[in-house]
This record gives structure tokens, C-alpha cells and sequence, in this order.
């Protein structure tokens, strides 16, 4: 563990005791009958950024000024983490390889203005003409190692997990456009890796991930049937936050909530911009609020 991490983390856990609050017991009543935020973090998703002309819904060189409006509101909103859920960046119908690194640089330039902790989920457009190590080369994941596609961090009460559905049915990573939009998977080692967490986490647990799990068809991780299995047989797992789908979605499986935000690419004008703020309180119940074309909307914790 890095020692700036680890003091950091001891730093949190002497506060939180100081105040008679203890973090993996989400289910403790508060003082005076009280919510208080356990977590509060900011989403977004398929920012699809790059500098070239509007095509279809797209008007892919908004999303930069979509991007710096949602890191000014998250700011203000004092949230403890930002992370976007994929598609983060786009490319020109001819793509050259050098403009496409500009693009990724640019955005996660404007996601960088975020004043706090950030992460990325990695999506099958960021790898249009790159490798998973050219895109983790080039943005920041707080804390994590350049060369971790799918990783975990906590913040004080909750654990969160972070998965790279960008896999073929052989197990092999997309790579430079190497891949079927339609042919997502998450591979035995990183669902090995995904069990022992589960298993591990003495810690209520939320899934970021870019394709969707919570049910088949093109849009679906092809192996999700089993990924959501290993969540609900773990009995910790909150709510999972997914992209890929642009017009939303929302749906409870097994007692875990799959809410699917709408892509920020969708529509001209700052009144098309889609992120949110999900609040955790410390019954495990979470709060969406949602900006511009992202809906609100409450997530009760089965009991």
C-alpha cells in the first residue's frame, strides 16, 4: 500500500471513530433518527469526445464543454469521487492514431479539472485504434496502477469495484478496433478476481462497469448470467452503474439495482448533457440526482 494511501485511510478510519460511526455497518441508526451521506460520488458516461464533424445524435466536439459544465457542477457539489463509466473518446471516420490520443488527452484534460480522486471504466469505443495500455498511459485512475484495467477502491463505508467487460468469447483483449461492439465479455481470471473481492469485502459493494449486465442481448456482457450470479450469491452488492446503452435504462435483478445512465454525446446544447450524483446513506439506500437529461430517482436497499 503506497504510505500516502495508507495514511490516508488511517487518517479516515481514526475520524470516522472519533465520531462513533463504524463504516461496514451500513445498517446502524444514526443519532436523532438522521441520514447521513456515507458516500457521495458523480458519474458520467460515453462522453464520446473527439474533434471532428456531427454525425447522426452526436455532435462528438461538444462533449468537451458538456464535460468541464459536469466537472464545475461536481465540484460545487464537493462529491467524493468522479468516475466515468466508458466511451470516453471517439474518432474520425478515417482515423489516424496520433489524433486520437489528442482527443483522449483533451478530455481527460477537462476530466482532470475535477478536484478530487477520478476513475475511468474502460468501454469498447476507447479502444477504436488504441490498446487498453496506450488509453490507461494516457488518463489518471487515482491511486491505481497504470496496468490495471479492472481494480477496486474504498471510500469510508463502501467498496467499489471497477470491471473491463472488453473481452472477446476467447478471452482475448480488444485491441486498435480489434473487437464486435456486440461481442462484450468478462474473462475467468477477472471473475476469479471479481469472487475473491466479493468474498473478501467486509464492506457493502457498488459495480462500475461499461456494458450492461442485467440482462441478454447486444448491449449485454454475453457471460452476464454468470457475473450477476457471483454478485448475488455474495449478499453485498448495492447497485451496479453501467453506460453503452445512450437512452438509459433501469432494472432490479436479485435484490441489486442495475442503473444505466444516459451518454452525455446525445443531443447539441448544454441542455443535452446527462451526469449525476449518487448519494449512499448509511442504511445502503442511494439517492440518483440526476442533471440536464439524467434522471433522478431513489434506490431502497433490500432489506
Amino acid at each position: 500500500m503506497k504510505r500516502r494511501h495508507f495514511l490516508k485511510t488511517a487518517w479516515v478510519a481514526i475520524s470516522i471513530l472519533a465520531v462513533g460511526l463504524v463504516p461496514s455497518c451500513v445498517s446502524q441508526q444514526v443519532s436523532l433518527g438522521e441520514k447521513l451521506a456515507a458516500v457521495r460520488f458523480g458519474i458520467v458516461t460515453d462522453a464520446h469526445y473527439a474533434d471532428c464533424d456531427p454525425r447522426g445524435s452526436r455532435p462528438y466536439r461538444e462533449s468537451i464543454v458538456k464535460m468541464k459544465e459536469c466537472v464545475d457542477v461536481m465540484n460545487r457539489e464537493r462529491v467524493d469521487f468522479l468516475i466515468e463509466l466508458g466511451d470516453f473518446k471517439d474518432q474520425d471516420l478515417e482515423p489516424e492514431e496520433a489524433k486520437i490520443l489528442s482527443y483522449l488527452r483533451r478530455i481527460e484534460n477537462a476530466f482532470g479539472r475535477f478536484k478530487g480522486p477520478r476513475y475511468h471504466v474502460l468501454g469498447n469505443h476507447d479502444l477504436d485504434s488504441l490498446s487498453k495500455t496506450q488509453f490507461m498511459n494516457t488518463v489518471e485512475n487515482t491511486d491505481i496502477p497504470k496496468e490495471w484495467t479492472y481494480y477496486r477502491f474504498d471510500v469510508r463505508g463502501i467498496r467499489f469495484l471497477v470491471l473491463d467487460a472488453n473481452f472477446d468469447a476467447k478471452g482475448e483483449p480488444y485491441d486498435h478496433g480489434r473487437f464486435a461492439w456486440a461481442d462484450s465479455n468478462v474473462p475467468v481470471e477477472e471473475i476469479d478476481w471479481l469472487r475473491s473481492e466479493l468474498v473478501a469485502s467486509p464492506k457493502p459493494v457498488i459495480v462500475f462497469v461499461h456494458q450492461q449486465l442485467d440482462g441478454e442481448g447486444d448491449y449485454y456482457v454475453k457471460n452476464a448470467a454468470k457475473v450477476r450470479a457471483i454478485l448475488q450469491q455474495s449478499g453485498k452488492v448495492l447497485a451496479v452503474f453501467q453506460g453503452h446503452r445512450h437512452e438509459g435504462q433501469y432494472s432490479q435483478r436479485g435484490g441489486i439495482h442495475y442503473s444505466t445512465l444516459k451518454g452525455m454525446i446525445e443531443g447539441s446544447g448544454p441542455e443535452n448533457n446527462s451526469y449525476a450524483v449518487v448519494e449512499v446513506d448509511l442504511q445502503g439506500d442511494m439517492s440518483v440526482k440526476g442533471f440536464r437529461r439524467a434522471e433522478s430517482m431513489t434506490l431502497v436497499r433490500k432489506k
